[in-house]
């Protein structure tokens, strides 16, 4: 007779998934909320492919378009990552590329778009190059009285941006073909791209977490806003900047590749090809 264990125990479990990859994060888990990721002995992470339950996940628009798909297939694919929303976005691309390698390889065909030609992209290759790329400097020397620690934003605040974008863009094309008369159409103008302007200033308060200055320290989020909103422009500027250098530096540069004789005879020009990697989660894991 079976033991109670042994009843209970699924005998397809040892089929079920296992991890294909290990990662490490840029972050080095850092900038995480605490509970938000479990920390391994090794600071690697076990990576696992995609279900068909993740794969009709990204199949639904609004759930691509609010980011709560993406957010259960990463939880779902890395069981590490307790709370996905608060994930840094300088951990953004080496998350999503080690999922798109546990699902489906390390080769990716990017279309070059003539005559159907592709090219075939190695995605360890990108994952180590951006591994030695992708740094984080958090301090912003203001003045000599005056110290700025930034971090990176994270899933949920970019998810909102791109909505409000969206959300902007959508209203300007309804008022541009609607009956609306002009004063309508300036206002509903004006208070989208006041939305808009909120939410990028908001970022850059989000991405401040600490101050520090020769007349005291503080990480109080209310005291950190209260002095962005009243500092001088300089100093906002200088945040600013700091952050968006950050966002260059981490972003992912175009691949560079040469055009093959059968290429330039179809038309493409006999010089260097730039194709942007953009890692979106309605195409990339088409």
């Amino acid at each position: 007779m079976n033991s109670p264990a042994k009843f209970n125990k699924n005998p397809l479990a040892s089929l079920m998934r296992q991890p294909k990859i290990y990662i490490k994060l840029p972050s080095n888990g850092e900038f995480w909320p605490q509970g938000s990721i479990q920390p391994t002995e090794t600071g690697e992470y076990p990576v696992y492919s995609m279900t068909a339950q993740d794969e009709l996940r990204l199949k639904i628009p609004d759930a691509l378009m609010n980011g709560q798909a993406m957010v259960d297939v990463i939880e779902n694919c890395i069981p590490n990552i307790k709370n996905a929303w608060v994930m840094p976005n300088i951990d953004m691309d080496i998350i999503l590329i080690a999922i798109r390698i546990a699902t489906y390889g390390e080769k990716m065909k990017l279309p070059i778009g003539v005559d159907n030609f592709e090219y075939e992209l190695d995605l360890r290759y990108i994952m180590a190059n951006l591994m030695d790329q992708i740094s984080w400097i958090p301090d912003v020397q203001v003045n000599p009285e005056l110290v700025v620690h930034v971090k990176p934003i994270n899933y949920r605040q970019i998810s909102e941006s791109v909505l409000q974008g969206f959300e902007t863009q959508r209203v300007i094309e309804l008022a541009n073909n609607s009956s609306m008369s002009e004063e309508e159409k300036m206002r509903t103008f004006k208070e989208k791209f006041d939305k808009l302007n909120a939410l990028t200033t908001g970022l850059i308060h989000n991405s401040v977490y600490k101050i520090e200055s020769s007349q005291g320290s503080t990480d109080n989020f209310q005291f950190i806003r209260e002095f962005l909103e009243n500092a001088d422009k300089e100093i906002f500027d200088a945040i600013k900047s700091h952050i968006e250098l950050m966002r260059e530096r981490n972003s992912i540069k175009p691949l560079k590749i040469e055009p093959t004789p059968e290429m330039i005879a179809a038309g493409i020009p006999d010089k260097t090809i730039e194709l942007p990697l953009v890692f979106d989660a309605s195409t990339f894991f088409a």
